[in-house]
């Protein structure tokens, strides 16, 4: 009898091992801003939703860092995969200045001492879903944004008082994006305005900026940082095949 306790016992914890590992758990940094509500951080489980797109691409149900669909969530630099408190060149992880880049530099003129290793898409050890979420998580593409907006109808609205952009597709389902706006150095601008999220893809003819998607009450469009560089704080949504 003692056998099988012991049996049935081993069996019950090799089955909860089995279940927690299929989850794709949002492990956000607590340190995280997140305006629209809740705390940031915690092992907010990411829904993901199938919105019917040509790519067969899902989209997470709220954004990294993020406990509930409204929440702003984390705020990262473009290649980072931690919030911190100062966004600005001081502090960024691949490069001090616009043209003392150390990782991600398509040009010798934008590379320190001439630098540059050809990389246009973020890898997975920089990229904030993928560390933060794990599994097949990922920030999205240039072009997988586009594809967002060429397959759903785009509305800006509230949800639970916080403004920002309802994606709907053509089977019905949608995904919220709130307008949460960017750091800028120490703060938080833009916020309730305009959605700022980035994605993976470099700028290749200047490689201080990276594309990201922009949208406000009026416009939805892509967009880079205009020489402002990689240092902005965004929130990141993420993507995985399905």
């Amino acid at each position: 009898m003692k056998r099988i306790v012991l049996f049935l016992a081993a069996a019950i914890l090799f089955g909860g091992a089995l279940q927690s590992c299929d989850k794709e758990n949002n492990n956000g940094n607590n340190n995280g801003n997140n305006n629209g509500g809740g705390n940031g951080g915690g092992a907010t489980s990411v829904q993901w939703v199938d919105l019917g797109l040509p790519s067969g691409l899902l989209w997470a149900d709220r954004n990294v860092g993020a406990d509930n669909l409204e929440d702003y969530g984390n705020y990262y630099a473009w290649g980072e995969t931690s919030p911190k408190e100062v966004y600005d060149w001081d502090t960024y992880a691949y490069g001090n200045y616009f043209d003392a880049l150390t990782k991600y530099c398509t040009k010798p003129n934008d590379g320190l001492n001439g630098f540059t290793d050809n990389l246009t898409t973020l890898e997975a050890s920089d990229d904030a879903a993928t560390v933060n979420i794990g599994g097949k998580a990922r920030m999205p593409r240039d072009y997988e944004w586009e594809e967002l907006m060429d397959n759903t109808t785009s509305t800006w609205t509230t949800r639970n008082g916080v403004y920002g952009r309802k994606f709907t597709a053509s089977n019905g389902k949608s995904i919220f994006l709130p307008a949460a706006g960017d750091y800028e150095d120490d703060e938080l601008q833009n916020a309730g305005e305009y959605g700022l999220y980035w994605s993976s893809t470099l700028v290749i003819d200047y490689p201080y900026d990276a594309w990201f998607f922009n949208f406000n009450w009026r416009y939805q469009e892509m967009e880079n940082t205009d020489g402002s560089g990689r240092v902005y704080g965004l929130p990141v949504r993420a993507v995985r095949a399905k």
